[in-house]
């Protein structure tokens, strides 16, 4: 799956180093370095940089700012977290492209899987659609994981300069050394006064994540869900769930032993799968882990065993100790026919004999997928379901 994601090589100097980076059209700014890391980078020749030996990136997307700064001291070690996998695998690619061995990246959702500390220097591009208890988080989550002697160096679009302004100036011990602006973003950096011993807050335990509580009355489902920031269909269903909701409430009354659920979101149809089909064990896979807790979270809310659920995190698929009675599988628009029909070919694979697999997206995605589901014969299209142009279509 990572050549179907791959778009184009990007070169980047910044001192004297020179940096390839694999580049992807779903991870932000894949045209070039975006101008945030870039002036972020450029500031940071006002800290003590040549001892800071131990740097966290967080957010870290391809790998700009924390591979960057491993290749200026190869003696200096750098961990880098995001949530999407899809920015994990392309930041590994990248290390391993610049022949970067002092560095580790994996998913995590701000500084929640990150169990590390003494760090010299945190740096990160705080995403602007994050969501403010989750910006205001990540400014102020930062204090545990520092040395001593450490510092913090982050860039933000302008629109949140107010809110990261407001969270630094409530911060006890905080002291802001330098906040520079450009048009469209401001670097600030900062550390802290005293050495006070404090104990990390994880975002999503502590709702950070929590945007509303969403009743799902739809023809025989019922139930109740909680969604999160960031993700679609937080306040409303959209018409690809709903269309979904239509296919699963025509299948044939038969037992579901595995159900496998392909880019979750919220949670609604695995919560409407489980609800109506009781499945024996559930398997979730997604490039979002925001999308895998959050539908874990949901689905127990709703009664499912948590010995039952099987998250995974990552972009292609994992392997299955049994194959899957049922799949689940909202097509991503952004992500094309392509990818679509390759995951569906990985897919077929892992579907049981006389199992059945369910996609939604807008109708001419699902148009192109199903012709190439045709050439490949490996799946056979069953029944479509339109709606204002949506579709579903169930293949076995």
């Amino acid at each position: 799956m990572q050549n179907a994601y791959f778009k184009k090589m990007l070169t980047f100097k910044h001192d004297d180093k020179t940096l390839q980076f694999r580049v992807s059209q779903e991870l932000f700014s894949s045209y070039e370095v975006d101008a945030g890391s870039r002036f972020l980078l450029r500031t940071l020749d006002q800290l003590p940089l040549a001892d800071m030996r131990r740097v966290l990136d967080v957010g870290c997307g391809y790998g700009p700012l924390g591979l960057t700064l491993a290749k200026l001291e190869k003696r200096r070690t750098v961990q880098l977290v995001d949530r999407d996998a899809l920015a994990v695998d392309f930041t590994q690619q990248n290390a391993a492209l610049n022949d970067l061995h002092n560095v580790s990246a994996g998913g995590s959702l701000g500084y929640d899987a990150v169990t590390a500390r003494e760090f010299d220097l945190i740096v990160s591009n705080i995403p602007g659609k994050a969501g403010d208890e989750v910006i205001a988080h990540l400014v102020r989550g930062a204090r545990p994981f520092l040395s001593p002697t450490g510092h913090v160096a982050i860039v933000v679009v302008t629109p949140l300069v107010p809110l990261v302004e407001q969270t630094l100036s409530e911060m006890p011990n905080c002291a802001v050394t330098l906040q520079e602006a450009t048009a469209n973003h401001t670097v600030f950096h900062y550390h802290f006064t005293d050495t006070v011993d404090e104990a990390p807050q994880p975002a999503f335990a502590n709702g950070l994540f929590w945007r509303d509580q969403l009743e799902v009355d739809y023809k025989k489902l019922k139930f109740g869900m909680q969604t999160a920031v960031g993700l679609p269909e937080f306040d409303t269903l959209g018409f690809t769930t709903r269309l979904i909701f239509n296919l699963l409430n025509e299948l044939p009354d038969n037992p579901i032993e595995h159900l496998l659920v392909v880019n979750p979101g919220q949670g609604h149809t695995a919560v409407a799968a489980w609800l109506s089909l009781q499945p024996q064990q559930i398997t979730l896979v997604d490039r979002d882990l925001l999308a895998l807790k959050t539908t874990t979270y949901n689905l127990q809310q709703n009664g499912c065993p948590a010995a039952r659920i099987h998250s995974h995190h990552q972009i292609g698929l994992p392997p299955l100790e049994t194959r899957a009675t049922l799949i689940l599988h909202p097509l991503r628009d952004s992500e094309g026919p392509k990818l679509a029909a390759a995951r569906l070919n990985l897919l077929a694979e892992k579907l049981a004999p006389n199992g059945t697999i369910l996609i939604a997206a807008n109708s001419h995605l699902i148009s192109q997928v199903e012709q190439q589901v045709k050439k490949n014969k490996l799946l056979h299209p069953q029944k479509r379901k339109k709606r204002k142009g949506f579709s579903a279509l169930r293949l076995s």
